[in-house]
């Protein structure tokens, strides 16, 4: 039986628009399949999927696609707006300048999809639409193929019944679908006072948007994809005792200590990796939300009832038996070796458990026999040696429950290197504590967080100075029989000198197999005059690269389907305003960062020379103001020795 609709925005409506699956719409022939560019094939969505709204959205065409959530019910309207850029107030593009696609040609429309927040189901779109961030969905199209998502808002940003994992698999549907070339995010989401591009970086590798075939796009502050992963790779395989001790050393480590404590207690060897790198800590405190408590434990509600603590910093999942003193033991041990023999032998095994991890007891012994010989010794020891303190960390042996095989590992004491302390509050062994509610564990990655970015303060910093990322869909052209091609404008000598950028991208061009090389040309011509007001007049004369005349079939010319010709011809209007899409102004960046391209971050150019740099890397915060004059390194060195009346010899 199919849900109730929740909310119908065709309720105050004459004529019910046509509905679809949120999560089927646009699957592979729902409702058709699109083969041609995507300049013609978005025409074609809006006429097969789309309702025409009596109301526009600011003096701009708009249709409206009504989904259904198949599991609340809910009915959510898709809206789909043409926008004119030359009657546009902001004809050039901001997410193409600051993701590297500045040298492309100003396409002659845009074309927004929406879905808005839930309280404005039933509404229509307002005049300001496009710069409202609170939409569930907001996917900016250009008619050549190229595009951006702005955001996109599931239940962490409001929703109350699609989730954002939902929300982006429609939008990369509909991207697939109907063809679109790439498009660009900046991932700027945040968890609390979590980046999610450093959290979520760390603990898997790559941001969220991974899932969908992002990859790195650019990033800020001259951070190269190199340097990116590099970063990647030092926090994620950060051992956690490392990073603790690195924060002891300025009184930063508590906290960090005590989480870690923690989850490698709750930690069931029989199922979970040892916790020992800091992926490895976020990666279970990330999976916390899918683990239930042991059956011997109470939920957290009900301890509070019993008057149990509550407290994360004790937190126990099972019973230990008290800490003792590992120097201690092996002085009241009765053993034909001494008390500094049997230190010895514990050391060793301790230091083939820091490197190691968990050990079952006979790698634990394979690998102290390297250095001590004496394996009568070892196995005395290795039997004396469990819930011991040794070197500063605590000796744990258990047996798994799974294989029955004694293992050995090591566990960061709860206060510090304070044996009394340590071995007071293992003492108290036979208290069972809560198992942790979600927002302990949440706290507790923050915790985790702050650590990270306290004690590799550079390091984190490269992997947020890295937020664009993009994904390339191919041509597609073994979906059919097809021929298609990527077309490029070839400019004459005297246009040359008129182009202030690299030459913008190819743009798609399909035709039939039979299609001749007159009818690719003519194709060609139509698909560059559509799609750029620099070349509205242009007028095709040949397509190079492909052998044979205007009759001929193209197949016959040398070239397959998927590769690049180009166009030859004139009338392309070098003096139009609307050329580039980063706008009419040439940028010289030369921060001292490296960066050499406008990169979306906040920059002032220098008053003499006109290069622009980055505010933070010259000493400005960003919450400070940028002083009137401003001379770079370069230039006011150079003033200063001419005020001073040259070089000295």
């Amino acid at each position: 039986m199919p849900p109730a609709v929740v909310s119908d925005p065709t309720a105050k409506r004459k004529v019910r628009a046509k509905i679809y699956g949120l999560r089927t719409f646009l699957d592979p022939g729902c409702p058709t399949d699109f083969y041609g560019a995507f300049r013609d094939n978005v025409r074609r969505f809006l006429q097969e999927c789309g309702d025409v709204e009596k109301r526009d959205t600011a003096g701009m065409p708009t249709w409206c696609t009504l989904l259904v959530d198949e599991r609340s019910g809910a009915v959510a309207p898709l809206y789909t707006i043409e926008e004119s850029v030359r009657y546009s107030r902001n004809p050039f593009c901001d997410y193409c300048r600051c993701t590297g696609w500045s040298h492309h040609f100003v396409s002659k429309r845009r074309y927004h999809v929406i879905i808005p927040a839930d309280d404005d189901w039933d509404k229509h779109l307002s005049p300001n639409a496009f710069h409202i961030h609170t939409h569930l969905l907001h996917g900016l199209l250009h008619c050549n193929g190229f595009g951006h998502l702005v955001c996109i808002n599931g239940r962490e940003g409001g929703s109350k019944f699609i989730p954002g994992r939902d929300l982006m698999d429609l939008f990369d549907r509909l991207c697939t679908a109907l063809r679109a070339r790439a498009v660009t995010v900046e991932d700027v989401a945040h968890k609390r006072s979590m980046d999610l591009r450093l959290l979520l970086g760390v603990a898997h590798g790559a941001p969220w948007f991974s899932r969908w075939g992002y990859r790195f796009c650019m990033g800020s502050f001259g951070i190269t994809e190199e340097v990116y992963q590099h970063a990647l790779h030092l926090l994620s395989t950060l051992r956690l005792d490392t990073l603790i001790a690195d924060l002891a050393k300025a009184g930063r480590d508590r906290e960090l200590r005590r989480v870690t404590n923690i989850y490698r207690k709750l930690r069931q060897p029989d199922r979970d990796p040892p916790i020992l790198t800091v992926r490895d800590l976020l990666r279970f405190l990330l999976g916390m939300k899918h683990r239930t408590p042991p059956p011997t434990l109470p939920p957290p509600q009900q301890q509070q009832q019993e008057g149990k603590a509550t407290s994360m910093a004790a937190a126990m999942v099972e019973k230990r038996k008290p800490c003792r003193d590992f120097a201690q033991v092996a002085v009241q041990l009765a053993s034909r070796w001494s008390a500094k023999r049997l230190r010895t032998a514990a050391q060793v095994i301790v230091d083939a458990l820091r490197e190691h991890g968990v050990m079952t007891r006979q790698e634990v012994r394979d690998a102290a026999r390297l250095t001590i010989g004496d394996t009568g010794l070892l196995d005395f020891v290795l039997k004396s040696l469990g819930d011991c303190f040794m070197d500063g960390q605590v000796v744990r042996r258990v047996s798994n429950p799974k294989t029955r095989v004694l293992e050995f590992s090591l566990e960061e004491p709860t206060h510090g290197d304070n044996l009394a302390a340590v071995v007071a509050e293992e003492a108290r062994s036979d208290e069972v504590w809560a198992w942790p509610s979600p927002k302990h564990v949440e706290e507790d990655m923050q915790g985790v967080y702050r650590s990270v970015v306290a004690g590799r303060a550079e390091v984190a910093g490269s992997v947020l100075d890295c937020k664009r990322w993009v994904k390339a869909w191919g041509l597609g052209d073994d979906a059919d029989d097809r021929l298609r091609f990527l077309a490029m404008w070839l400019p004459r000598e005297e246009e040359m000198g008129a182009l202030t950028r690299p030459l913008p991208p190819p743009e798609v061009v399909v035709v039939e197999a039979h299609a001749s090389v007159g009818e690719l040309r003519v194709e060609a011509e139509r698909a560059l005059r559509d799609s750029y007001y620099v070349l509205e007049g242009f007028r095709a004369a040949a397509v190079e690269g492909i052998e044979g005349q205007e009759r001929d079939p193209v197949l016959l010319g040398g070239v397959e389907s998927g590769s690049v010709v180009w166009i030859r011809g004139e009338g392309a209007d070098m003096g139009c305003k609307l050329r580039y899409e980063g706008g009419p102004d040439t940028w010289a960046v030369g921060c001292s960062c490296g960066a050499r391209d406008d990169d979306g971050e906040r920059m002032v150019a220098c008053d003499v020379c006109d290069v622009w740099h980055h505010t933070r890397c010259i000493g400005i915060a960003d919450g400070e103001p940028v002083p009137p004059i401003f001379l770079c390194a370069r230039c006011g060195s150079s003033l200063l020795i001419a005020a001073e009346g040259g070089p000295k010899a």
